[in-house]
């Protein structure tokens, strides 16, 4: 039953369906645009050194993926309607003040923008760390859009139609990543440091945008089930937790999702110092989804008669050559001749690795859904499923928190060296970051096979009298 009241249908869909997509586009043109440059923003900007920028961006990349259980059972009580407005407000608010704080830093006197920006005291200076409250702010409005999107495609669906309706729900997330993350580009090329702030503007007049169509156009779907409580919510939290499979598998899947963070974490950054100011991380990152959207329906349909940990593993062993490409780019001489155009090796051979990183996430993601679900008590799927991004919480932490470190150590900036020569000589090993990175990926991989034989073991020997589950061993096979 399509419970929507809206009348109007377009392409078979109700008209808030299309408002709902049409949102999450700009949604996510705004968060990718300001997110792929996060971490430089925070150094370049607000005058953070690598490890303060790497831990209050993955504590904002970890909170975006742990609230939105938590506010989705709030939007269920308050409406989605509401809970989207709500949303796009504070978004709006948020990115604008991204953009206004630092000018009120300069008129303070610490600090000069131009092309490149001249501290005069801001990274002494107490008042920087205020980006943390605006930051969070930012943070609460996200966590809304992922719940009440993706439940507003599901209530404006049908049986029918929802495969095809979400469908188009990635397509629009896919293409809201890649537009944010072309426009960086040439901002950057026209303003130097200075597009950095002005991107803010870009992406608070998308949230602004978002919020208007949410108040003339979208209409509330009709609930359907009751939301959960808060009691509810973290009754699941502690099962999830407590259930030593799950936890497991989620640690060893943050393996790879601490790799899959460094396109923000730390590839921005690594690029423009060791290729230059002329390269283009906004553009290397819109690899990866590029390559998730072509690959992901082959990958499923090849790997439909193995079990879902074979698919994952599979994904797990090529993270490792993902990270030894990015590695590889440092160890290569002079610009690489593609016979139409010369490339940096470090641009061509993150851009490599970037493409295996896509292709490992094809194998990864679809799978480790299908088999958290199956961990899940019969009926408390959906409970279940609200957690199964753990991992990315654990992995945003761990993850940027690391990248600054390592970051610091082997690819430090350069503003921090009196003359290029000093500089060159502290970032010769700069592609250490990534054996680093790889190690990481290698362990994970094996870990995921040893967990799979344990698995299979203690699924083929229960003690006599308890249920056998034959879809667990299949998957655990």
């Amino acid at each position: 039953m399509n419970n929507n009241n809206s009348p109007a249908m377009f392409g078979g869909f109700p008209s808030t369906f299309w408002i709902a997509n049409s949102v999450e586009l700009l949604e996510r043109a705004a968060y990718y645009g300001v997110f792929i440059v996060i971490t430089l923003y925070l150094s370049r900007i607000l005058g953070f050194d690598d490890i303060q920028a790497a831990w209050i961006s993955g504590g904002f990349s970890a909170g975006l993926y742990f609230l939105p259980t938590f506010t989705g059972a709030l939007a269920d009580k308050v409406g989605f309607r509401n809970s989207l407005l709500l949303a796009f407000g504070l978004l709006s608010v948020g990115y604008l003040s991204l953009a206004l704080f630092p000018l009120a830093l300069e008129q303070q006197g610490l600090v000069e923008y131009g092309r490149k920006a001249t501290f005069t005291g801001l990274r002494e200076a107490d008042a920087r760390w205020l980006i943390i409250p605006i930051m969070i702010v930012i943070m609460i409005g996200g966590s809304f859009i992922k719940a009440v999107i993706t439940g507003t495609v599901a209530r404006t669906t049908t049986a029918a139609n929802r495969a095809k309706g979400f469908s188009i729900f990635y397509m629009m997330v896919n293409l809201g990543a890649f537009s944010g993350k072309t426009i960086v580009k040439p901002l950057r090329e026209s303003m130097g440091d200075l597009g950095m702030i002005n991107l803010n503007y870009f992406a608070a007049g998308m949230t602004f945008l978002a919020f208007v169509s949410i108040l003339l156009f979208f209409k509330n779907v009709d609930q359907e089930v009751a939301g959960k409580s808060m009691q509810q919510i973290m009754r699941s939290l502690w099962r999830v937790l407590s259930n030593g499979r799950l936890i497991t598998l989620i640690l060893i899947i943050t393996g790879f999702w601490m790799v899959q963070h460094q396109l923000y974490a730390t590839m921005p950054k690594y690029v423009l110092r060791m290729a230059g100011e002329g390269a283009s991380p906004s553009w290397y990152a819109n690899v990866n989804p590029f390559v998730v959207v072509m690959t992901v329906g082959l990958v499923t349909s090849l790997m439909r008669r193995k079990s879902a940990l074979f698919s994952m593993g599979t994904g797990m062993f090529i993270m490792p050559i993902s990270a030894l490409a990015m590695a590889s780019g440092n160890l290569i001489q002079g610009n690489v001749d593609l016979g139409f155009m010369s490339v940096h090796p470090i641009a061509l051979m993150m851009i490599v690795g970037i493409v295996f990183q896509g292709l490992a996430e094809s194998f990864i993601s679809p799978r480790f859904l299908e088999f958290f679900s199956l961990q899940a008590p019969k009926g408390e799927e959906a409970m279940y499923l609200g957690f199964s991004h753990l991992h990315s919480f654990i992995s945003s932490i761990l993850g940027f928190g690391l990248s600054g470190y390592l970051l610091d150590a082997y690819c430090p900036d350069p503003q921090k060296f009196a003359n290029h020569e000093a500089w060159q000589a502290a970032a010769a090993n700069a592609h250490y970051i990534w054996y680093v990175f790889a190690g990481i990926a290698l362990v994970s991989a094996v870990s995921l096979v040893v967990y799979g034989k344990v698995v299979r073991y203690l699924d083929e020997n229960k003690a006599p009298g308890l249920p056998a589950d034959a879809e667990l061993a299949r998957e655990a096979g």
